[in-house]
């Protein structure tokens, strides 16, 4: 169990939120990066988890976790979200549709723009709160051969409905940041790894091909020549407590990737030699996010680079499925 061990792992929203409204707050609490140098007095706000990134950063943030309940966004429930606020110093917002929306459906977009107003909204109204919005690479135009790095600066051109969404949020949050109220925006790359909550299952294309080597072959999205940049969830999360350790000036855009690509024939071909599956290509690509983040952007913002590798993340998947 890493950053504050197993004391946070059972925290309940509702216990959080009787500790808030009845002024029982505990000593601050020391959060230290394996990685990043220096820790930093806080108490870290999350809203609108997902399933998979989510309960790794729970994990690490333990007991200097607040986790906002979905009741708490509803209308009229204002002076309770403020009161679960009060002690925080950062608030994390996973700005991203349900896994199980159609991203190109409206409904998406307007659930993404709900979800976020009660946060937006309180933060107004709190100074000292650093908001970090964490979502993905699809706010940017797809990669290609003559423009494949991400960066906070890579021109904005959202590629779905779900995308648009994101970015309403992202812009409405950056029109009202201040020093007193920065905002870091950061969008992750192709994210990988096993699921907490399920043992043996795990999230993205490396675990996808791993659960197809089982009957005999890899489903290759495009005709393999295409690059992904992978991410595993940890790095992720280490990028994210990165952020919230040490906030913009006002305002930030990053970009979150190993910066290394590799064509999806290779990673094809990887598996192929590790089971003996065969690799099909020409599948379904339309989803897919290509290109490579510009991690000497990251390095520069955190003194931090992904350390887990391509052939761990391939082994984790591989692990997971036997």
């Amino acid at each position: 169990m890493s950053f504050f061990g197993q004391l946070g792992k059972n925290r309940s929203p509702l216990r959080t939120f009787f500790f808030v409204i009845v002024g029982i707050f505990m000593t601050d609490i020391m959060i230290s990066s394996g990685t990043m140098s220096g820790s930093m007095a806080m108490r870290v706000a999350v809203s609108s988890p997902d399933d998979f990134v989510a309960p790794y950063l729970f994990d690490a943030l333990g007991e200097a976790l607040v986790e906002i309940p979905p009741e708490v966004l509803e209308e009229g429930q204002e002076m309770m979200l403020d009161a679960l606020l009060m002690p925080c110093t950062t608030l994390i917002h996973f700005n991203a549709a349900a896994p199980d929306s159609d991203r190109d459906d409206r409904s998406s977009l307007l659930a993404m723009r709900e979800a976020a107003k009660p946060i937006l909204g309180a933060v107004k109204r709190h100074q000292g709160l650093h908001l970090i919005l964490v979502g993905s690479l699809r706010v940017h135009p797809q990669a290609t051969p003559d423009e494949p790095f991400y960066s906070g600066f890579t021109r904005l051109a959202p590629r779905d409905v779900a995308a648009e969404g994101q970015l309403w949020v992202e812009e409405s949050a950056l029109e009202h940041a201040e020093p007193e109220r920065p905002v870091s925006i950061v969008r992750a790359s192709n994210v990988q790894g096993s699921l907490m909550s399920r043992s043996g299952d795990g999230h993205g294309l490396l675990h996808a091909f791993a659960r197809d080597a089982i009957f005999g072959w890899v489903s290759v999205p495009g005709d393999g020549n295409q690059v992904k940049d992978f991410l595993h969830v940890r790095d992720l999360v280490e990028a994210i407590l990165g952020v919230a350790h040490s906030p913009p000036p006002t305002r930030e855009a990053i970009a979150i990737g190993t910066g290394r690509a590799m064509p999806l024939q290779q990673v094809a071909q990887i598996y192929s030699s590790e089971t003996g599956a065969e690799p099909q290509y020409g599948n379904d690509a339309s989803n897919e996010v290509w290109g490579v983040v510009d991690a000497q952007e990251l390095e520069h913002r955190l003194g931090f680079r992904p350390s887990i590798t391509l052939e761990q993340m391939i082994t984790e998947a591989l692990q997971g499925v036997n």
